[in-house]
Order: structure tokens, then sequence, then C-alpha cells
């Protein structure tokens, strides 16, 4: 070390982690907490998960050669302490802010991050698909993913597990902290559980193993007796399990916050070679009081005092609270109404609905697709299902929405959380996507409320239908509404800035807030502006609409979302189609190109030119500066 500075300061890469003495990792294990809390209280992020993957961290890089080892994570938000010790930590101050270090695994980023991800159960799949491209091209290095926090509780993981048993020099670690983001849910948990309580047979073995090598001369040859004395003992204390039914090689359950015996442990599993599954149980939170108690809260969190833990309070409620209020007064009054989340209750704001009716509460686990489907079985029995979902997760149930919802006409309701940006978050979580996709499946109704009191309507709307509907909100709280609209019904809302509008902008969610402020900038310079929100996305009334373009020089359609495919398109393709507005210019403001970075709601709306003063020069740009 050198002398005045902080363990942590001295660690540039992987290789000056080696050089420290094993009796001097507790500081250093210590010192790499102490700034985890320090910039998630500044900048918010996933605190919970990175405390408790602080040692398996540090051993990982200490056992293996990266990057040409490879360690994939599962659920990225597991990744901070790998960046701190992949020569990030300089730049760690800037983590989830705009221009700075991703939240989570990024290969553009770093050669370190050898596979990007932002939602779970990824990291087995690609894992075997590198360890293949390694074999095929003669790379005789290791492939470690790392898969826990309730990625377990997600299909695709089973898949890959069902797919690498031949895969040599792979190694799966599965980090058992019992939660996802609540508290783990379902079979595997419960199998999970047995092994959690008990570590005779590992403790055990590792005791006949040391015996054994420490016998002078003989000891290396024992190591095949010790091998078939650790199968005994296995056999007799515990019976084989789901891994090595699997044709996996099995080790643990282990301490996973004990960076000594990680170290030996993987270290053994790189000379076995084979596939292997090392099953560690960790602390969500370790090291931090607050965040020990409260990992669900301290999963996720924005900007807090880190003295006290508690978070710094952004004033008011927000939409996810807005919903499940609005959910449980309906389902008082009816009681076919379900409730399902895909292991957030929490965030979803479902937390409420699951206390008051737990009967007709279904937490499914980090399984978006059985979750459709599982809805769709409850709807074709009579009950009302409502799915909580962010909406970057609901992409990973397209074709359920197609297939078990849509074609079969089921009255399930989509309610979409965290639709359009969704700021520190990134790309991994924007949820950009959804309306283009609803927009393509017939039979959805969808609907984009912007206040907490739309957003109830909506819901009441939604599961009265008889066929899928989706109601889709963002991040956050609403904001001020301002100008009182002009018109306004279920459908849509008109806002009138002077008489004969030269410009009609078509919008919807909380951009329409920047668009009101745009609508009324172009007034102040002469030239009058109307904006159509509309409430209901699909279906839409296409003449309806038209008419209130009738006269207009330019019709601007703005949105916060993907492009291709969105009301943008679907509006000026009607249009065009029906011949109405030949004679007006249609253009269309939204998401295109590349995938939105990661920063402030605002940086990013500048970023795509959706402020409110970038879309009122752009607009005047185009109809000129003449007075209407």
């Amino acid at each position: 070390m050198v002398a005045g500075k902080n363990m942590l300061e001295t660690i540039h890469s992987p290789a000056d982690l080696k050089k420290i003495p094993g009796d001097e990792l507790l500081n250093l294990t210590n010192e790499i907490r102490e700034e985890l809390v320090r910039v998630v209280s500044e900048n918010g992020g996933h605190l919970a998960a990175n405390l408790g993957v602080v040692e398996l961290t540090v051993a990982l890089h200490r056992v293996f050669d990266c990057p040409t080892d490879s360690i994939i994570f599962d659920v990225g938000h597991q990744a901070y302490v790998h960046k701190l010790l992949t020569g990030r930590r300089e730049q760690f101050a800037t983590l989830r802010k705009h221009g700075g270090l991703s939240g989570f695994p990024k290969i553009s980023e770093s050669e370190y991050d050898a596979f990007g991800c932002g939602h779970s159960s990824t990291s087995i799949s690609a894992a075997i698909g590198i360890a293949a491209a390694k074999r095929l091209s003669g790379d005789d290095s290791y492939t470690v993913a790392v898969i826990g926090d309730g990625a377990f509780t997600g299909g695709m993981a089973y898949e890959a597990l069902n797919n690498c048993a031949g895969t040599n020099k792979l190694i799966v670690i599965l980090n058992d902290n019992t939660m996802s983001i609540a508290r783990n849910v379902g079979a595997m948990d419960t199998y999970l559980n047995r092994f959690r309580n008990s570590g005779k047979y590992f403790r055990l073995k590792n005791r006949m193993k040391r015996f054994f090598l420490h016998i002078p001369l003989l000891g290396k040859g024992l190591v095949k007796l010790a091998t078939w004395v650790k199968n005994g003992l296995k056999h007799l204390l515990v019976r084989e399990n789901f891994f090595e039914h699997m044709g996996l090689s099995y080790y643990g359950p282990l301490d996973g916050n004990d960076e000594a015996l990680l170290e030996t442990v993987l270290q053994e599993a790189k000379e076995d070679g084979h596939c292997s599954v090392v099953h560690i149980l960790t602390q969500k939170g370790k090291g931090y009081s607050y965040a020990e108690a409260r990992p669900d809260l301290f999963h996720g969190i924005g900007r807090f005092d880190p003295a006290t833990g508690e978070p710094y309070s952004s004033g008011g409620g927000n939409f996810s609270a807005a919903f499940g209020n609005a959910l449980c007064r309906l389902a008082a009054e009816d009681k076919r109404i379900c409730a399902i989340s895909a292991a957030m209750p929490d965030g979803t704001g479902l937390a409420d609905f699951a206390e008051i009716f737990p009967e007709r509460f279904f937490d499914v686990g980090i399984a978006e697709e059985h979750a459709v489907t599982f809805a769709c079985g409850l709807a074709r029995q009579g009950m009302k299902p409502v799915f909580a979902v962010y909406s970057t997760f609901a992409q990973r149930a397209y074709d359920q929405l197609i297939h078990d919802g849509a074609l079969q006409k089921l009255p399930i309701v989509i309610a979409l959380d965290r639709a359009g940006l969704v700021g520190e978050d990134g790309p991994t979580h924007h949820g950009i996507f959804d309306v283009a996709f609803l927009n393509q499946i017939p039979g959805f109704t969808v609907y984009s409320p912007e206040t907490y009191g739309e957003l109830e309507r909506a819901l009441e709307l939604a599961i009265a239908l008889p066929s899928p509907a989706a109601v889709r909100y963002p991040r956050g709280k609403e904001l001020p509404c301002g100008k009182k609209a002009t018109f306004a019904d279920d459908t849509l809302a008109v806002y009138d800035y002077g008489c004969d509008p030269a410009v009609v902008f078509y919008t919807y969610g909380r951009l329409s807030a920047e668009v009101r402020q745009a609508a009324e900038a172009l007034a102040g310079k002469g030239i009058p502006a109307r904006v159509v929100r509309l409430i209901r996305l699909k279906p839409l009334e296409i003449s309806r609409l038209a008419a209130y373009a009738e006269g207009a020089s330019l019709l601007y359609v703005a949105e916060e979302g993907i492009r291709e495919g969105g009301i943008g398109e679907t509006l000026a393709s009607a249009f065009a189609e029906a011949g109405i507005c030949r004679d007006t210019r249609i253009f269309i403001r939204a998401i295109t190109g590349e995938f939105p970075a990661h920063g402030s709601t605002m940086e990013l709306f500048a970023d795509l030119g959706l402020t409110a003063e970038q879309m009122a020069a752009e607009a005047e740009g185009m109809v000129g500066s003449v007075a209407y």
C-alpha cells in the first residue's frame, strides 16, 4: 500500500487487488462499502444488493483473470463493486449521472464488462454462449455467471441450466440473498431454503480435505481418496440436489460474505474444470445497518441521508401510489379484481393491496411471461386481473400479450408503470416501446393519463372492458396542468392558445406539460397554437382528431416513446389514407436512431429535442414568424 492513501485508492485494476495480503482485505471491503453508501446516497441507485456482494466480487477478481476470464452479472445492479475494482473508481462519483457511468454493466463502457444487462435471468444463457465461442476459437479461459437477487425465479435461468451441463470452464454463482426486491416466492425458494439450513456437509468435507492434504509425502496421492470420501459423505448427509441431477458440480451452501472461503471454493471450482454451481448465501444490505433492516427500501433508492438512512423527500405522492390506491378502492367494490406482481409489489404500488386483499394478490416472481398468461387464466374464469409491471419488463411478455390475451379477447389489464423515460436507470429501463408494440396488437385498448385523477378513471374504464387493455403512466409524480382544457372527455383534452391555430400539437402523458409550454411560447410570438392531448391512445378517432387540425399549417406530434410504430406514424398514415389534411405539414418529434442515455428526465428531454423551448423553436421555424 502507498502511505497516506486509502487501500481502495491503490486499486486501478484487478491486478492491484491480487497484490493485497489476505489479512488486509477486511479493511478493503469496509472501504468499498463506505464508498458505495457515499455515492449512492448522493446519486441514488441500487445499494442493498451491491453491499451484499462485496466479498464475492473481491474474491472473483482475485481468483480469475479478467478481462481474459469473463464475468457476467445478472440483474446488473449487483455490479457496482465490479466497476470500482476494474479501473472506474475515479469516475464512480458520476454513477448514473448524465454522461457518467451507467448503473449497469455496459460493454461499451469497459472491457471488463463482458455482457450488458438490466433485466434478470439472462446471465447463464449469455455465459453459455460466451463459453461456447471460446471453445470454438481455442480460448482456454473461464466464464463466470453471477445470478441471484431474485433472478432464479425467472424461467430463462432454467432454460439455460438445461443447456449448460456439457460446458466446461463455466461457473455459475448462485447469489442467494432470499430476495429479489421483495422476498422471493415460489417452490424454488422453498427448495433452496433446505440448503440454506444445512451446512454440515460442506464444512465437514473441507475439514477432511485439509486433513488429507497435510499428510507429508502422501498428501497429493490422497486427493483422489479425499474426493471419494467427500462423495460418500455427501450422499450420507445430503441428498443429491437439483443441480447435480442436471449434471452440474455443486458447491455449497457457502457463507457468501466470507471472502477467504469464497476464494478457496472458487479455486476448487476452477480446478474441477466442468460446469459448476457455487451456491452462496449473502446478506442484502450487509455492512450498512439501515439497508440490512430495510433491504427492500434500499434495493433501488433515491438520494438519502447516509447518517440516518432517511430518503430525502421529493414531496407529494407518485403515480405508483396513486395506482395502488385506485386499485384498492375498485377492488373493495368488485371482488373479482385481482392484482399480480412480478416480484415488485412495493415498486408498483401494490403493497397495500397485498395486505388488504391477500387472497386476491399474487406475486409470481420475476416471471413476466408467466404473469400475463396466468392473468389470462384468471380472466378466463371470470376474474378481473390487473398485472402491474414496469413498461421495460412488459416487453418480455410480448408473445403472451398477443397469443394468450388479445387473440382470445380476454379482459386482462396491464398497468404499465415507469412508461416513458425513467431517468438515471438508463436505456435498459426506459419504457419507450410499449405504445409501439401495443399499437400493433389487435383488440387492445391503451390509456395514457396525465394526472392521478385521470389514472383512476382510466383504470376503472380498462377494468370494465370485455377485452385486453393497458394503462401507462410515468415514474414520479404528476405535474401541474396549468391552463384549463378547452374541451376534455375520457379520450382527449384540448387546449387553445389563440384563435385559428397555425400549429396543432398532438401529444400524450407527461410530455404534455412541455408541449403546452411550447404552445404558449408560440402564442406569445403571435403564432396561435392548439394542443390535443390524447388520453386514450388506442383506438383513435381519426376523423375527430383531424377536425381539430382544420386550417392549421403544421401538425406537430410529440411523444416520449419510439417513433417507429408510435402515435405520430399512426396519425400520419391514417390522415394520408383518409385524404385528410392534405395541405398541412405533419412533423413527428419522437425517439429514434439510438437508445436514450441515462440522466435526469429534463437532460434526456434536451438530448431528444423534447423540451418546450426546443419544440417551440422547431415549430416556429417550420411555419415562419408571421403573426396570425
